[in-house]
């Protein structure tokens, strides 16, 4: 399988998933010889190596390049954001595996760039993009939401229908489905519960209207995972203002609250196998077709907070229905009374430790702390594509090596 993989065309656009950091993300080209797929990674024709292009969001792209790169599927890998590589928080793996790819410089919903990105020296297309690339703030004006989400996924889904791409992966959000304790499957009701999320379905709806464009929808659950800035992480940072403050940690709601989760070593991955099987099994025409991701654990804040309390050694819990549903009316002054309980206590620790800048944060936006359950099926795309999840779940394991990997890249407080 490895063989044919590499032996294709790719771009890949990386799209912002599940409450990742940042602004814009990257956009990844991959291109391979006649044979092999392009990417947005790039890859150029047939040959062992694809060539690739990448629109990154700095989290997901980073892993995706990495993976391409340290498993030798690409033989030309252009990347393209707006932000330089030497201001993003990559650990030594990542910087490694940049160092192996072009980068370019560029705003990916802008048309005259999109056009020239696409471009390759030889002029020949590529096979794949992934688009990784969209507005991860939350609480921004709209208008930024529906030109960095919006026009931008839809005027690359374009592009690469014109250039005869065989198979564009969008990275979405699960964010999308109405919030229900019950798993979410493909083709349920959806109900975006983040403005994120609104402007990721209206993409995807537009998206499913391009003539000739070879499509492939991702819905990923919570991404978490080593260099993982989002997702889980904000957690964790709770947890070690905690320990600091000795002080018990409760959240919102209740301990049954569905946080489902998918590792981020399994998002790329998916997203590399789908566009090689999506090429492989002749399914151009034949419409779009959509998958989630997420693993088996059926994660909730239950279990999240049973690995905190062992990490941090620390008391964790909830805070219940009736103060939630309290904060909940007052959502303004909640979020400022929570925010100003952790932020001060987490810049303290950076200052103690020497840290004078970090990615990571226990800021949480208000669109956050409402009772939306994020619960859905990961098992379609295994039992239509083939596709099997290395992670089957959250443990305290896949938890500890994410706060050892910001330790080694000094962006984690000392312990005490």
């Amino acid at each position: 399988m490895r063989g044919r993989m590499a032996q294709s065309r790719m771009i890949f656009s990386q799209n912002v998933v599940h409450r990742l950091t940042g602004s814009l993300a990257f956009f990844f080209f991959v291109g391979v010889n006649q044979q092999l797929p392009l990417l947005t990674i790039f890859f150029s024709k047939f040959q062992l190596q694809a060539q690739v292009q990448v629109q990154k969001a700095e989290d997901n792209c980073s892993f995706l390049v990495t993976y391409l790169v340290e498993n030798n599927l690409a033989s030309e890998i252009r990347v393209v954001d707006k932000v330089l590589p030497h201001t993003a928080f990559f650990n030594e793996r990542q910087r490694e595996a940049f160092k192996r790819v072009e980068y370019i410089q560029k705003n990916l919903a802008d048309p005259a760039s999109i056009e020239l990105i696409f471009t390759r020296k030889d002029a020949d297309p590529y096979d794949f993009v992934f688009n990784c690339a969209a507005e991860t703030k939350y609480s921004m004006n709209k208008r930024f939401y529906e030109e960095r989400i919006f026009l931008l996924s839809t005027r690359n889904g374009r592009e690469a229908a014109k250039r005869g791409v065989k198979c564009f992966v969008e990275l979405s959000t699960a964010e999308i489905y109405q919030s229900d304790k019950n798993p979410s499957k493909e083709d349920e009701k959806v109900k975006p519960w983040t403005t994120i999320a609104k402007y990721k379905l209206q993409a995807e709806e537009e998206l499913k209207k391009i003539p000739g464009l070879n499509l492939v929808i991702l819905r990923p659950a919570i991404v978490y995972g080593i260099g993982a800035t989002g997702g889980l992480t904000p957690r964790l940072v709770c947890g070690r203002i905690y320990k600091s403050l000795k002080e018990d940690m409760k959240f919102l709601w209740t301990k049954d609250l569905k946080i489902n989760t998918v590792h981020v070593s399994d998002v790329v991955r998916a997203m590399w196998y789908v566009a090689v099987w999506y090429r492989d099994n002749d399914k151009a025409g034949n419409g779009a077709l959509v998958y989630n991701l997420a693993d088996s654990g059926n994660t909730d804040q239950a279990k999240v907070n049973k690995f905190i309390s062992k990490i941090f050694g620390i008391s964790t819990g909830f805070q219940g229905s009736m103060i939630s549903s309290f904060a909940q009316l007052n959502l303004d002054d909640a979020t400022e009374d929570i925010n100003d309980k952790h932020v001060g206590p987490w810049s303290k620790l950076q200052r103690e430790s020497g840290i004078k800048v970090t990615p990571l944060s226990p800021y949480l936006d208000k669109e956050l702390l409402l009772n939306n359950a994020l619960s859905i099926d990961g098992t379609r795309i295994t039992k239509e594509t083939g596709f099997k999840y290395e992670v089957s779940e959250v443990t305290l394991e896949k938890l500890q090596e994410m706060i050892e990997d910001f330790k080694k890249s000094n962006l984690w407080p000392k312990d005490e």
